[in-house]
């Protein structure tokens, strides 16, 4: 199974941030590997049927995040692994992402218990597709289709 952008129409999530969220966590999962080649704006938007300006902002933030790398004349790809934040600004960044979290979950009236089960739940869910995905083929390659 290779690694594909799932796009969710109904999302209050903006489509820009849906691409970027998902490469970000296929890097950081290793499924996208450093240095691989990302689809060209024109071909991942007719691929999803998504305006290529969106594409481009995609992959802008995720260059200005330091996920990507804009080669010039040739392409975006996958940046090696590095740390962008320090240690407090990635803590400050996850507590505020947690409190946002936990503060939805609990306005939905769901329990500790149950949070923790999603939580786990999701993340299990998530290994395994990376698992399933990093030994497939990455993106669709022009020879290839």
């Amino acid at each position: 199974m290779a690694f594909r952008i799932r796009i969710a129409t109904g999302s209050s999530t903006p489509i820009y941030k849906q691409i970027v969220e998902q490469v970000r966590t296929a890097a950081r999962l290793g499924v996208l590997s450093p240095g691989a080649a990302l689809p060209s704006v024109r071909a991942l938007s007719e691929e999803i049927v998504v305006n290529p300006n969106t594409i481009a902002k995609a992959y802008a933030e995720l260059c200005r995040e330091g996920t990507a790398e804009s080669r010039a004349g040739k392409g975006v790809f996958v940046a090696e692994d590095r740390e962008v934040w320090s240690a407090p600004e990635r803590k400050v960044r996850f507590e505020a992402a947690l409190d946002h979290f936990l503060a939805e979950a609990i306005a939905l009236r769901y329990t500790p218990e149950q949070i923790h089960a999603a939580v786990d739940g999701r993340l299990a869910r998530l290994y395994a597709r990376a698992e399933k995905e990093k030994g497939a083929p990455k993106w669709p390659t022009p020879s290839s289709k």
